[in-house]
């Protein structure tokens, strides 16, 4: 289907947003506003419409408008069940000019208030008594400058207004919002998405950041997705989340129990420990995905054309139209006075050729989405029409030409596993059969040939699709190229590259920058997750979108939430959960705008305990013997020429250092040699802290003897011109699977470093 672009001349008044107050001084100025259709799958009537509006963006800033919506929409299709079910929406965009740049309350309550057509404003609408985060919108002007989208209404749209900020902030209801210039803002679309069209409960266990709710009070939450029953209690009455319970849950660990939510910090338990009602960046978990599916199905109709519902001949084709999602056809099956008749799931049916005994017979179609998505059959979308088969009546052929009357667009390229589907005009006396090519070789699709599923074919590169008709063909391009994701570390301490990916130490926090590109157009949407956890959204860094994820083995605290914690992620500074160090697993992927996922690349980090703060530094050159008598002395990028040695209690640090001569820790506190260079031999004996040795070359022999340090002694990635001798040491040395290149022999607790 073709889109189109009108203009419209609509004035702004102010209203009241859902019984909150309205911000003062709203806009009375004439705003111009165009609609542009995105996506169109059908007509309005018959999808949900998504309608995105823009507020606080002057007529030079429509394009960084134009930006962000292509990022906002690419992110959720990237995210299920928005993916699956794409075609079931339209997306219009309304692309209003405003007078003046921003929002109100931005981003505190003694910032301006703009001359804005939405009159969008943080603070609930530079409310003192609500909360920063809380975006609204004058919810009249939001609908009139929606009912400019021809076919749209209440009950077929859900309307999205972003404002023009880099604040973070949203809301929900049947008006959400969201910033669309904060890092994160594309992430809020979705989140808001599941109340206003889930339903769906936030899961915060607080309301005012950096204040753990108080405990819950009350009775069984009717939220699906928050409960007081214990596992065992869900299994045997069969309520809430029973059914999921012990699955690996789609936004990482486990469908089970966890604590808090509702925005209270005990007292109520929610299904998993990060989804996207908890933690931005993550997936809807299945039970808000089932949610979320049946919701969408709801705002729609599985039948989107058919014979008309009444009398039919007895030697009359029967046809009907379903909807198309992406993953997967939807099932249909066919009844004759009860009994199942053996059509495999065709979109129609010719009665002539099932021998009808003389009278009238009841033919049912019955449509249903066998999406694995659901589990609870009151929620499986499901949709059924009967007709009254009359044997005496005769059908009457159709004069109109056979065309194609819809299809998946082909506008843009389609992924390479995607269901495609185009629908014909229809006759009471045949059925249009529709040809399909890949490439130009005819593939056979049997049965329902109204969709063709190309994941089957296991295509990669680029291909051409066609279905023909009567004469009349349509034509895809097939996408199987996978997106390219390229990451960019901050320096190790050591890389070690394997086959199975490259490995890297640290010893303390670390970025990591992905960028995604693809051959097509499009926002392509970077993940990551790590030690299998699920999949997060790469956005930068939430402070600035431009900007690496730094991780840490605690997390950093921005805006009373936490972020980039290694491990077992906090969210809340009040999680408890054991620091990040030790070794990871790290994959990261893309998702382009076709919806190809990309294969994971992944590379191992082992996160070391910080270096002991320095009481003093030496860079440049030092001359003759150096004697670390106390404190932490800290050799940065530094020569030392002598022989080196750290007496009992005092610490050596030595990062990117070359040092001549021998270097000696006796019952010293710690003694680490970061990616430096020792011409002599290394003596470390009875440390009581730490021992790190890596990146390093040593010509001389290396001896570590009767240690005990608080974590076992590091030896990795070294390069030794002498042998490595360890005795005595608890815990034992390590090296952190990076082995060590040694030239002498290798004895004690070092035989295997």
């Amino acid at each position: 289907m073709r889109t189109r672009r009108f203009v419209a001349v609509l004035g702004v008044v102010a209203a009241v947003f859902a019984g909150l107050p309205t911000a003062a001084g709203a806009s009375t100025t004439e705003a111009s506003a165009t609609v542009v259709p995105i996506q169109v799958t059908g007509p309005a009537a018959s999808r949900f419409n998504l309608v995105v509006m823009g507020d606080g963006y002057t007529a030079a800033e429509l394009p960084k408008f134009r930006e962000q919506v292509d990022k906002h929409l690419n992110i959720l299709w990237s995210i299920e069940p928005f993916k699956s079910y794409r075609d079931y929406f339209n997306v219009y965009a309304v692309e209003i000019t405003s007078p003046e740049s921003g929002v109100d309350c931005d981003p505190d309550l003694t910032s301006p208030q703009v001359d804005t057509p939405l009159q969008m404003g943080f603070w609930g609408g530079c409310n003192p008594g609500s909360v920063q985060r809380l975006l609204t919108v004058d919810t009249a002007a939001a609908t009139q400058y929606a009912n400019l989208v021809p076919g749209t209404t209440s009950a077929n749209r859900q309307i999205l207004a972003i404002g023009n900020s880099d604040t973070y902030g949203g809301a929900g209801g049947s008006y959400a919002t969201a910033s669309g210039g904060n890092a994160l803002s594309a992430l809020i679309t979705p989140h808001e998405l599941g109340h206003s069209l889930g339903g769906l409960q936030d899961e915060y266990d607080y309301y005012a950041r950096g204040d753990r709710g108080a405990p819950y009070e009350g009775p069984e939450p009717s939220s699906i997705h928050h409960t007081l029953l214990t596992e065992q209690q869900m299994r045997d009455q069969q309520k809430k989340w029973y059914r999921w319970l012990g699955e690996p849950s789609e936004s990482g660990g486990t469908i089970g129990r966890y604590e808090g939510g509702m925005y209270a910090g005990s007292g109520v338990w929610r299904p998993s420990r990060h989804s996207m009602m908890k933690a931005l960046g993550y997936y809807f978990d299945q039970v808000a995905r089932e949610r979320m599916t049946q919701r969408i199905s709801s705002r729609t109709n599985l039948f989107q054309d058919s014979t008309p519902v009444g009398q039919v001949a007895g030697d009359q084709v029967v046809w009907l139209q379903t909807l198309h999602p992406l993953s997967h056809e939807l099932d249909v099956t066919w009844t004759l006075d009860g009994t199942a008749l053996p059509t495999a799931t065709t979109r129609a049916i010719d009665l002539a050729a099932l021998d009808l005994t003389p009278g009238q017979h009841t033919l049912t179609a019955k449509v249903v989405d066998p999406t694995e998505f659901i589990r609870d059959p009151a929620a499986r979308p499901t949709a059924s029409r009967s007709w009254t088969v009359d044997t005496s009546l005769t059908a009457q052929p159709s004069t109109a030409p056979v065309t194609f009357t819809g299809s998946t667009s082909t506008e843009h390229p389609v992924s390479a596993d995607e269901v495609v589907y185009a629908e014909t005009t229809q006759s009471s006396t045949e059925q249009p059969s529709i040809t399909w090519r890949l490439d130009g070789a005819p593939v056979a699709n049997p049965g329902n040939d109204r969709d063709f599923d190309l994941e089957p074919l296991h295509l990669i590169g680029k291909h051409t699709l066609t279905a023909s008709v009567a004469g009349e063909t349509l034509t895809w391009s097939v996408d199987g190229v996978e997106p390219v994701v390229k990451s960019t570390l901050s320096k190790p301490l050591l890389t070690v590259q394997k086959p199975t990916g490259p490995e890297y130490i640290y010893n303390d926090a670390f970025t990591m920058g992905l960028a995604a590109t693809d051959d097509s157009a499009g926002y392509v949407v970077p993940e990551f997750r790590v030690d299998g956890d699920g999949w997060y959204n790469y956005f930068g860094w939430p402070t600035d979108a431009s900007a690496p994820f730094r991780f840490t083995a605690e997390g950093t605290e921005i805006d009373q939430l936490v972020y980039g914690k290694l491990g077992v992620p906090r969210v809340v500074p009040w999680d408890d959960v054991p620091p990040g160090y030790g070794r990871h697993q790290v994959e990261y992927r893309a998702i382009d705008a076709t919806g190809n996922i990309g294969t994971p690349r992944r590379f191992a980090v082992t996160l070391l305990r910080p270096a002991p703060a320095c009481t003093s530094t030496v860079t440049g050159v030092h001359s003759g013997p150096l004697v670390v008598r106390s404190g932490v002395t800290c050799l940065v990028d530094a020569t030392v020429n002598g022989p080196l040695l750290v007496q009992s209690g005092a610490s050596l640090v030595a990062t990117g250092t070359r040092i001549v001569g021998p270097v000696r820790a006796d019952r010293a506190a710690d003694l680490q040699l970061l990616r430096s260079t020792v011409a002599g031999p290394v003596t470390a004996d009875g440390v009581t802290r730490s021992v790190v040795a890596v990146g390093s070359s040593v010509n001389g022999p290396v001896s570590v003897t009767r240690g005990r340090t608080t974590e076992a002694a590091v030896l990795a990635g070294n390069t030794v011109d002498g042998p490595l001798s360890c005795s005595g040491n608890a815990p034992a040395p390590v090296n952190l699977q990076a082995p060590n290149q040694v030239s002498g022999p290798r004895s004690g607790q070092c035989a295997g470093l």
